[in-house]
């Protein structure tokens, strides 16, 4: 059963996490986060929120934006969100898009090879 709830939170904290980076963040380079999953662990200690960005080179700056930007998120979370204690947020970029890209151009370069 607390199977079921912990995947509603998650499904939840990504969709109001990705609202709270389009709507209340002022950094315009935040609003091109794309949130693609949230984790929490069963005790509901921690949330590992999995994030790519548009531009690849900045990944490194967004990314420590992000982190700074965890304790405003998870109080804006406590706003929209009733639950009794809110996960701290960690933030990891998901590599699962561009592993995808990299397999397809593998993929495309073998097809290429094939015509040939």
């Amino acid at each position: 059963m607390s199977n079921v709830k912990l995947e509603r939170l998650n499904d939840l904290l990504q969709k109001e996490i990705s609202k709270i980076l389009m709507t209340e963040i002022r950094d315009p380079e935040i609003h091109f986060v794309t949130i693609t999953g949230v984790n929490t662990t069963s005790d509901y200690s921690f949330s590992k929120v999995y994030y790519t960005v548009l531009e690849e080179d900045k990944k490194k700056e967004i990314h420590e934006k992000l982190r700074k930007a965890a304790g405003f998120i998870r109080t804006k979370l406590c706003d929209v969100i009733e639950i009794r204690h809110m996960p701290e947020l960690k933030f990891i970029y998901d590599r699962s898009i561009a592993y995808g890209n990299h397999i397809d151009e593998i993929i495309k370069s073998i097809h290429e090879k094939e015509e040939k």
